[in-house]
């Protein structure tokens, strides 16, 4: 039973391996044929060798049903998007809400769980164990796991070359081994307490202060829209052949054509470019720190995260907070999920409700958007912005032409336009009691059929620029603009200079004017257009 569910996870539960090493031409010939007994051989009995200690009467039919739904659920989403499974996906997957989820749970997933994982989990159940004592169970056990680890052993020194080579060579293929990848995913994320101290919080920007400039009368007020799943080509702003920002394209924005995300996920980026660390930095940290938040509330500023998402992955944990999760908006809010025009709804009663003492030195406004959210782009768009025509109305995009698909998703950039233009209209009425700006920065890009790959989340190192490179735009009032010493002119000549999810937590404390030891001026997008002062 073991080596039969094994089996069918290595051939028919590995399509989407298969599919890549055809396209690979790696499976020419008796050659590629040999290979890929070998690693249909080395696939099996790596799975016999991690079940055969847990084989026993009460434990092996639930461990296998699990193997097989976990495989099967693999298997179709690797086919349907191309995606990856690492442990940045696992993350997203455990930090997915049922709003999300339910984008996700197609007639075609359906029939998938039921073909690869269902039916033969069926049999399983139908299928008696041989019983007998457990000094018996314990040999046949053993004698299994030696089986599976000679054989393990054998398959790979007869194809250790090309193997080590095409894994080497072509990185995607150890992510779409089925379900081993999601194994050691789990595996990872098991470790990751081990891998640093996640029960300590390092205080950061302990020495955080306010220096607002001299004869500064009012003080900034700062909307950081976070966005999600923005494609900086995708922005007419950016040269794109659409014009999906024609509200923002009439307003005096300055928009940063050479952006890079921190990584290809939310769960992944969020958290990152909220840090001081840097991408680099914040893979390799030890220990959990403190947030951009919490250095500008501990310099005394007003702090307010308003969520339209799944929530800000840590980062809003110690700062004042408010979703539009539970709104009954008869208006903006439709079966469970709200347009992200619900962000801007009440603004100057939110605001008004921070601490007065707060308020008064300044406020850092953050919303996250549901922006571009995919696979289901066309639900993020109410119906009288859907501009771009015939969209795909679908969850499953595979079933739409990739016109479809790239209409319904500029569609949901044409609305992000709208809603952003509304926020700085918002902005220029705080005129008389705030000094504003806006930045609006996306978490991260999006495939949409490029190379047949759609949605996001594949390795850094393997994912398309399509994915990493992200739109950042800036609206800087007047009053905000002198106080800050910062030329206009100058910003729009580094439209094209490389910024990125680096530079959000410095340029950020910049635009607010905290001090603190932990910013660092050459990380601070805007300071070479800061006029001495």
């Amino acid at each position: 039973m073991t080596v039969a569910v094994a089996l069918w996870l290595a051939t028919l539960g590995n399509a989407a391996l298969w599919r890549e090493l055809a396209q690979l031409g790696l499976l020419q010939g008796w050659r590629g044929a040999g290979f890929a007994l070998a690693l249909v051989l080395i696939v099996a009995s790596a799975l016999v060798l991690l079940v055969a200690p847990l084989a026993w009467r009460w434990t092996l039919k639930p461990l296998l049903t699990l193997l097989l739904l976990a495989g099967a659920a693999g298997a179709h989403f690797m086919l349907s998007y191309r995606v990856v499974i690492d442990t940045p996906m696992i993350t997203n997957v455990l930090q997915t809400d049922p709003r999300e989820a339910g984008d996700l749970l197609t007639l075609r997933w359906a029939g998938t769980m039921a073909l690869l994982g269902l039916l033969p989990a069926w049999a399983v159940w139908r299928t008696p164990l041989a019983l007998g004592r457990w000094p018996q169970r314990l040999g046949r056990n053993l004698a299994l796991a030696l089986a599976a680890l000679a054989v393990l052993v054998g398959a790979v020194l007869v194809v250790f070359q090309p193997l080590s080579a095409n894994m080497r060579n072509h990185k995607q293929l150890r992510y779409l081994i089925n379900p081993l990848n999601s194994l050691y995913a789990l595996g990872d994320l098991a470790a990751e307490p081990f891998k640093r101290d996640s029960r300590v919080l390092a205080p950061l920007g302990t020495d955080a202060r306010l220096q607002p400039p001299p004869g500064a009368q009012r003080p900034p007020l700062l909307l950081l829209v976070l966005g999600e799943t923005g494609r900086a080509g995708s922005f007419g702003l950016n040269g794109y052949g659409r014009d999906t920002t024609p509200e923002l394209a009439k307003l005096p924005v300055i928009s940063w054509r050479n952006a890079w995300s921190c990584g290809t996920s939310t769960a992944a980026s969020v958290p990152c470019m909220f840090s001081h660390l840097g991408r680099d930095g914040f893979d390799r940290r030890k220990t959990e720190h403190e947030t951009l938040l919490d250095v500008a509330q501990r310099a005394g500023l007003a702090v307010l995260w308003l969520d339209n998402q799944s929530g800000c992955k840590g980062v809003c944990d110690r700062v004042p907070s408010a979703s539009t999760t539970a709104l009954k908006d008869p208006v903006l809010c439709a079966d469970g999920e709200c347009w992200d025009e619900i962000l801007l709804k009440d603004l100057d009663q939110r605001i008004a409700a921070l601490p007065a003492e707060r308020r008064a030195r300044g406020v850092l406004l953050v919303m996250h958007q549901m922006g571009s959210h995919g696979p289901a782009y066309f639900k993020r768009v109410p119906p009288a912005f859907k501009r771009f025509l015939p969209e795909c109305a679908t969850s499953v995009l595979q079933d739409c032409s990739r016109a479809q698909v790239v209409n319904a998703y500029d569609n949901t950039i044409a609305y992000t336009d709208h809603v952003l233009a509304g926020a700085i209209a918002w902005l220029g009425t705080q005129a008389p009691r705030f000094d504003a700006a806006m930045l609006y920065l996306a978490d991260h890009g999006e495939s949409l059929g490029e190379n047949n790959l759609y949605l996001h989340g594949l390795p850094y190192a393997l994912a398309p620029d399509v994915q990493k490179r992200v739109p950042w735009i800036s609206w800087l009032s007047p009053g905000f603009a002198q106080r800050q010493r910062l030329s206009a002119d100058c910003l729009r000549g580094r439209a094209d200079a490389e910024v990125s999810h680096d530079h959000l937590f410095h340029s950020t404390l910049g635009l607010l004017e905290v001090r603190t030891s932990a910013y660092q001026p050459a990380l601070d997008a805007y300071a070479p257009c800061r006029a001495p002062g």
